[in-house]
């Protein structure tokens, strides 16, 4: 095999939307978490006009992955050129578009473009980026259509609780980043696995206790930013959630002690409502229900965090 071979694909999808929103969630790239099941947390680095360089936190074939990437918009062409600046093993190197055709008013046409080369003249190594292209361009490109063409009001609703920490953020920080430590920690933890390859990005995996005594598995990919904040984002949910982001974020306080907020963003799995809730649920009664059972876990998370983190502010100092 020549070494670092290029491979170019394109793939594509007709979205029954104005060609210009389908551009602007292309664009947004803060809505992407939500936009894009692959992608876990999206943050823009600098910005310059049309120009910006972007860092990425995404699964690929089931590991995750973060690099940056530098974008140019063309709005006058309704497309988005993208170079990775900083690309991860195996991969070599990637750039490509996203482009955007007007059919009609009310539709429009989108091509994904791609090319890449591993970082290594093995076949493996290329055909496992393939794979991870192929996989994440046809889930992203769907996605992307069905953010587009859904109707009807905001399906998403974000909610937040806050507490105040009379101590050190790093020791708010500490205890939840030390994720494989909830099982003793939570009594709502019954079961954890923290695997962090890289470090601040995580795979935590857990079953969760519900009132009833029962358990549900999830599995979530962790951004984790040290002693400010860890963003989130699930990837094996529970069956009434399609989508659940969140964040922990820790920020000073005038005159001492930290705020730490536990803010969920989340989508309700209207096929499983009635499944779930039995015959008489609404989607108000699922998101009222998902609402009470993620701030009661948050809250009480956020409760041994204080109470850690202000055992240990009361600790002698040590020599």
């Amino acid at each position: 095999m020549t070494e670092n071979a290029v491979r170019e694909t394109e793939h594509a999808i007709d979205v029954h939307a104005p060609a210009a929103s389908v551009y602007a969630l292309i664009t947004d790239v803060g809505r992407w978490p939500e936009t894009f099941p692959p992608t876990v947390h999206a943050e823009v680095v600098e910005q310059d006009g049309d120009t910006e360089l972007i860092r990425l936190w995404a699964t690929a074939n089931n590991a995750a992955k973060t690099w940056t990437s530098r974008r140019v918009h063309d709005p006058d062409r309704l497309s988005v050129t993208f170079r990775q600046e900083r690309s991860q093993h195996p991969v070599g190197g990637m750039g490509g578009a996203w482009v955007v055709e007007p059919r009609s008013a009310t539709s429009c046409r989108v091509r994904l473009l791609h090319d890449f080369h591993a970082a290594t003249d093995e076949v493996d190594d290329l055909d496992w980026i393939s794979a991870a292209v192929d996989r994440n361009s046809t889930s992203e490109l769907q996605a992307l259509k069905d953010s587009a063409e859904a109707a009807g009001p905001a399906e998403l609703f974000t909610f937040e609780d806050t507490v105040t920490v009379e101590a050190s953020g790093k020791d708010v920080y500490a205890f939840l980043n030390e994720a494989h430590l909830w099982q003793e920690r939570l009594p709502h933890v019954a079961r954890v696995s923290l695997q962090e390859d890289e470090p601040g990005l995580q795979i935590l995996e857990m079953d969760t206790r519900t009132k009833d005594g029962s358990t549900h598995t999830t599995r979530s990919v962790r951004v984790c930013k040290a002693a400010t904040a860890i963003v989130y984002k699930q990837i094996v949910l529970p069956a009434l959630m399609t989508l659940h982001t969140g964040r922990w974020l820790i920020e000073d306080r005038d005159g001492g002690g930290v705020s730490v907020t536990s803010r969920h963003t989340v989508r309700i799995n209207t096929d499983n409502i009635t499944k779930v809730l039995g015959a008489d649920a609404t989607a108000d009664s699922a998101r009222d229900f998902v609402r009470t059972a993620l701030s009661g876990n948050s809250l009480a998370t956020l409760r041994l965090a204080k109470a850690y983190a202000e055992g240990l502010a009361g600790e002698p100092a040590r020599p």
